[in-house]
């Protein structure tokens, strides 16, 4: 029986960005490390992080698990997954659209930003322009836009003390005024 060598994760990454020919600097500006790292770690001059969120970011950037990579150690808390984010990465799929496209659709400072949503470290933007720009690229129709924005909105204001099931009237009649405002001027 041959014994099967697991590939380096230096080496994956150097064929993820051959194949793709994502440029280095692009991609070191997508997981939040400087250009000179990237060379050192694809040179192997520098050993692969063991750092959880630069190996997740990694993994979000290529379209892989975490633990593909031998490096990874899975946290100990809890990973907690937003609909919202389940959402977006569906619409990825539908619109066959890689993680690599999708991230160069936005400007190089909002990536980094845009990785950490993808891999569920940052929550969903509350501001509506920058959620409509994520909803654009993807396709989505303006109803499901909003939809993501209400519920984004709805966990801000809970996590700020606010019982939404006790002032249901008043949210209800806030986020019916939102809707006809922004569905009209987004028609």
């Amino acid at each position: 029986m041959k014994q099967i060598i697991p590939e380096k994760s230096s080496e994956k990454v150097a064929k993820f960005l051959q194949k793709t020919s994502l440029h280095k600097r692009d991609f070191a500006e997508m997981i939040g490390v400087t250009l000179s790292y990237v060379y050192n770690l694809i040179d192997e001059t520098v050993p692969f992080s063991t750092r959880g969120t630069t190996i997740e970011r990694i993994a979000t950037v290529m379209e892989l698990k975490p633990d593909e990579f031998g490096e990874y150690r899975i946290p100990q808390e809890p990973i907690l997954i937003d609909e919202s984010v389940e959402t977006i990465k569906d619409y990825l799929k539908e619109n066959k659209l890689s993680v690599v496209n999708f991230l160069k659709s936005f400007p190089r400072k909002k990536r980094l930003d845009v990785v950490d949503i993808l891999r569920g470290a940052l929550p969903l933007p509350i501001d509506y322009k920058e959620l409509t720009l994520i909803g654009r690229t993807l396709n989505m129709p303006n109803e499901e836009i909003y939809k993501l924005w209400e519920s984004r909105l709805k966990q801000v204001l809970e996590s700020a003390g606010m019982n939404i099931y006790s002032n249901s009237s008043l949210i209800n009649s806030m986020f019916d005024c939102a809707k006809k405002h922004v569905l009209k001027n987004e028609s």
